[in-house]
């Protein structure tokens, strides 16, 4: 696919993105090579390969889950300005 340096321009005037008149040939220059790179890939052939989650086939361990710590909750809500039922009030912010 090839890519003009006026359309850049247009991309970048409609995307609200600056790009400096000196910069223009180079950042031209870049985005061809991205959509060639793109070409090369979308031309393999992915037939009978079967989509990965993780190409490393790796496995998260994870901790089990227990309680490791007593229950605080009377302790902080006595030094707590206003609780009520066990839940604690806040001003209104929203009327």
């Amino acid at each position: 696919m090839t890519v003009k340096q006026d359309e850049i321009e247009k991309i970048a005037e409609l995307a609200r993105v600056r790009i400096a008149p000196e910069e223009a040939a180079e950042v031209t220059a870049r985005i061809a090579n991205i959509l060639t790179l793109v070409d090369q890939l979308q031309a393999v052939d992915t037939d009978g390969v079967e989509p990965m989650a993780n190409p490393l086939d790796a496995v998260q361990r994870l901790r089990a889950d227990a309680v490791t710590e007593i229950n605080q909750r009377e302790a902080f809500q006595a030094i707590a300005p206003a609780v009520e039922n066990g839940l604690y009030l806040v001003p209104k912010v929203i009327e």
